[in-house]
């Protein structure tokens, strides 16, 4: 499902366990990577004007590489969202990139700095572990599987999750940007 993400996010609050499941499912893991995520607001459309925010514009910087990112959330209204349009690409030269957006009047909402540890079931799901400053630790499920539909996708997604043998946190419906500029939607 490209351009198409499906992901749910929970409180971490046993990180050990849910490792232990997903090496026994045969789950292969990365290093800990930091990454520095600046959002921006657009100047032709107010991303946060609506009560429901359902779009975000992002630029992402890591250790091993840049990337630009936006994303429009379904249903657009739905203060619970059940998956996104995704559009990403790396990105060569971000100091470029964060110039033109500036040039273009594209203003700075809110930098989210984070370490991400991810692991994968190839053809299943994409786990990441995520500390982030100022707001916490979470556990992001995101569907890296075959479906025909997002709302395929999101129910074998909600399958894998409830089969682990692991107590998850409570469910987290907005994303690290929400919470480090107190919206609640």
């Amino acid at each position: 499902m490209k351009y198409i993400e499906v992901e749910r996010k929970f409180a971490l609050t046993e990180p050990d366990k849910i490792k232990q499941e997903l090496e026994e499912r045969g789950g292969e893991h990365g290093p800990a990577v930091r990454q520095v995520d600046t959002y921006y607001n657009a100047p032709h459309r107010d991303f946060l004007a609506p009560a429901v925010v359902s779009e975000w514009l992002r630029l992402r910087e890591t250790d091993n590489g840049a990337s630009v990112n936006y994303k429009r959330w379904h249903p657009e209204d739905a203060e619970i969202k059940t998956h996104c349009d995704e559009y990403e690409t790396a990105v060569e030269d971000i100091e470029a990139l964060r110039r033109t957006l500036l040039a273009l009047a594209f203003t700075k909402l809110v930098t989210v700095n984070k370490i991400r540890e991810e692991w994968t079931i190839p053809g299943e799901v994409a786990v990441a572990f995520d500390t982030v400053a100022s707001a916490g630790d979470f556990v992001e499920f995101e569907f890296k599987g075959e479906a025909g539909s997002a709302e395929e996708a999101v129910a074998l997604l909600q399958k894998f999750i409830d089969g682990l043998d692991v107590s998850l946190g409570d469910r987290i419906n907005r994303g690290y940007p929400h919470m480090l500029l107190g919206r609640e939607c």
